[in-house]
């Protein structure tokens, strides 16, 4: 057998690890891959017309933790009271919960447009943390590409947390709960922002569809939804063609579009709007033509700055749904009824509209038929009631006022 040098057998055994690791994260990757993912097949019969099979809908797969913060209870449990403590924002006054309530089913605000900043305002509407571990893209535009960094950017955001990581951090270190709790969780001497990050994540990880009728129904049971649900789904399949952008188990492909949504009129109208919305504009490096005359939400051009992404946004999930009221990227529609509405006319008047949205020709009762199928994606609400969160503490020989 031909000796290799010290040198090959380095070269080797790097490569075997290389392949050993492929190997490991195509099993373990950091996000689940559902559905939703699979690419859409064209397919072209002898004889028979040219169609597009797209992911079918399907029950959700468990959740997988990211390599890089793996699940234990307690940090779930700690990312829980983080989740509603409010002195991870600039002023002390909003908390994750603020933007996304737990206590109503709906994880969203009920604003078209969320609140923001004390003194500053939100420019779209708050999505809800329901089924969040299956996005591989976060926030309408894609910006974040994990629970973590869109967490980061809500709470250091301008308009939406305004606080800074330094100031999290010692703000988290004077309470001695939060030290006790993070040295339990994280091994560390006192609380890290990073941490905190981490640890709100894997709590909103475990915040998933339960107990959904139409999941019932694919697994067989025939009797889960009712007979306008069924005929729902034929038409959400068929004729309506909602499967082609709603797919896989996630009911979403992950992907953008733009279907024509109206843009928000107080845009126009509300002076701190216009700010955010100008903001956005030169936040993000648009150009300067752009930011004189535009007044809408740009959506996916903002991060690749291409013509053809002007207002396209990610496919929300239609899991759960009928409790995140109201809808869009703007929050412009209240109801289910009006969403489908506006589909079956053919979407909005956008000269980027995507070449799949056309006027569906549904009448009243397929219309109806398609909200109840709809509804039959919603479970039950999750509700999570606010814990009492743990109090600062003076350090010892320091009263409060200043005297001794």
């Amino acid at each position: 057998m031909k000796t290799l040098s010290p040198a090959r057998w380095l070269l080797v055994a790097l490569a075997a690890i290389g392949v050993l690791s492929s190997a490991i994260l195509a099993g373990c990757g950091r996000y689940p891959i559902p559905d939703s993912t699979a690419p859409a097949k064209t397919i072209t019969a002898p004889g028979a017309q040219v169609r597009t099979e797209y992911p079918p809908l399907a029950t959700l797969p468990p959740v997988s933790f990211p390599l890089d913060n793996p699940y234990s209870d307690a940090k779930a449990e700690l990312g829980r009271v983080l989740y509603f403590d409010p002195r991870l924002s600039g002023d002390g006054s909003t908390s994750c919960n603020s933007c996304h309530p737990a206590n109503d089913g709906s994880w969203a605000v009920s604003s078209p447009i969320s609140f923001g900043y004390p003194g500053a305002t939100h420019w779209r509407n708050s999505q809800t943390v329901i089924n969040v571990a299956y996005y591989t893209k976060l926030n309408w535009d894609g910006s974040a590409t994990s629970i973590e960094k869109q967490n980061d950017g809500a709470w250091s955001g301008t308009v939406a947390g305004n606080v800074d990581s330094a100031m999290a951090e010692e703000r988290l270190a004077q309470i001695p709960e939060y030290v006790r709790r993070f040295k339990q969780v994280f091994g560390t001497e006192y609380p890290l922002y990073g941490d905190a990050l981490k640890a709100v994540a894997t709590f909103q990880r475990t915040i998933v569809s339960k107990n959904v009728p139409f999941d019932k129904f694919v697994q067989g049971d025939t009797n889960a939804i009712g007979d306008s649900a069924k005929r729902g789904y034929d038409l959400f399949k068929g004729k309506a063609n909602c499967s082609a952008c709603h797919n896989g188990a996630l009911v979403s492909d992950n992907s953008f579009h733009n279907t024509g949504v109206p843009t928000a009129p107080d845009f126009q109208t509300n002076a701190l709007r216009q700010i955010t919305v100008r903001w956005q504009y030169w936040a993000r490096g648009v150009s300067e033509d752009k930011y004189a005359t535009m007044n809408s939400d740009l959506g996916l051009y903002y991060i690749t700055k291409l013509d053809g992404d002007r207002a396209k946004f990610r496919t929300p999930s239609l899991r759960d749904t009928c409790y995140t009221a109201p809808y869009m990227h703007n929050g412009i529609f209240g109801t289910l009824e009006e969403v489908v509405a506006f589909y079956n006319q053919g979407g909005g008047d956008d000269a980027n509209e995507d070449a799949l949205i056309k006027p569906l020709k549904l009448s009243a009762a397929e219309q109806a038929d398609l909200v109840a199928f709809l509804k039959s994606l919603c479970g039950d609400k999750i509700i999570v009631q606010a814990p009492t969160l743990p109090e600062y503490q003076v350090w010892p020989g320091v009263k409060l006022g200043g005297t001794k």
